[in-house]
């Protein structure tokens, strides 16, 4: 598990009923990273050309209508860059 949210008990309890498993935690977030804009760099100057990564919108992104009401515009997981047009009156 790497990133803030898995550092939280009832995350690991979760992944640990998911998977009948006790999650890895000995992976280092700094490594990670790193590790992804490597390959990442690889990948656009043509080194690597067998693997893909997608940047991806983590949440949902939408706007508060009248009402209070929250409109969804792009949903969670996208892929970036994207583009959506709504209009409201």
């Amino acid at each position: 598990l790497v990133g803030g949210m898995t550092r939280m008990p009832k995350v690991s309890e979760t992944v640990k009923q998911i998977f009948q498993n006790n999650p890895s935690k000995s992976v280092n977030p700094d490594e990670a990273v790193a590790l992804g804009a490597a390959i990442q760099g690889g990948v656009l100057k043509g080194e690597i050309k067998d693997l893909l990564l997608l940047d991806v919108i983590p949440l949902s992104l939408g706007i508060e209508t009248l009402g209070g009401v929250f409109t969804k515009l792009i949903n969670r997981n996208t892929t970036i860059p994207t583009k959506k047009s709504q209009i409201f009156s």
